[in-house]
């Protein structure tokens, strides 16, 4: 006779269609992410799985604050296909596994059980993402608020690029660049663009670019 297992507790927030399947047990089926905390708190499920929007990134605040207040709950993050940067932002925040929205609904109930179980679950390309976050670990600890991309373009100031020149590299427009630059100076809490590169030299980002 074959051993049954526990279903698996799981709220999904902003995610149109839950999976059916006898392995889950549905405790909380909403459109809107910014619910998923309440029921979260209120309901306790082993897993919410949260869709992330961008360029509202609501879900990353919701993954930081569930992941902190709840440990017992794993979150599992949904992304847009082939968004690298999105996905180690989401493990950042916290979240126990990533996938991408268009992952079947087999992949997604293994990725939920998994997470339940304790692993830790991402794709090729976040996991060579995330190596070379490790590789850079000072600068990440000095900045630990700043999204990939921040200190992407943090290291290439601090190489002693312009942001124009930051702007060339990475393929963004200029305005894209002073709106990341705005948002660094923000995180970091120093309004001294000097101050703020000497720091990020400090913590070991720019020497390769100058």
């Amino acid at each position: 006779m074959p051993i049954r297992t526990h279903a698996v507790t799981v709220v999904f927030a902003g995610v149109p269609e839950p999976p059916a399947s006898s392995e889950l047990e549905v405790v909380a089926h909403t459109p809107d992410e910014r619910e998923a905390v309440w029921h979260a708190t209120v309901l306790r499920p082993a897993v919410l799985v949260l869709s992330v929007h961008p360029p509202a990134l609501d879900g990353l605040a919701i993954t930081r604050e569930v992941s902190s207040r709840l440990p017992d709950t794993a979150v599992l993050v949904l992304t847009p296909p082939g968004d690298g940067e999105l996905v180690v932002a989401a493990m950042l925040a916290g979240a126990r596994g990533v996938l991408s929205r268009s992952a079947g609904h087999d992949d997604l109930v293994r990725f939920i059980r998994g997470v339940a179980a304790g692993a830790v679950l991402f794709g090729e390309r976040a996991a060579d993402r995330l190596y070379g976050l490790l590789a850079a670990s000072q600068p990440m600890r000095a900045f630990p608020r700043l999204t990939p991309r921040e200190h992407e373009v943090l290291d290439l100031l601090a190489g002693g690029l312009t942001i124009p020149a930051v702007a060339r590299r990475l393929g963004l427009a200029p305005k894209t660049v002073r709106n990341v630059v705005t948002s660094i100076h923000a995180k970091a809490g120093i309004d001294d663009r000097e101050v703020l590169l000497a720091q990020a030299r400090n913590a070991g980002l720019g020497p390769r670019h100058s």
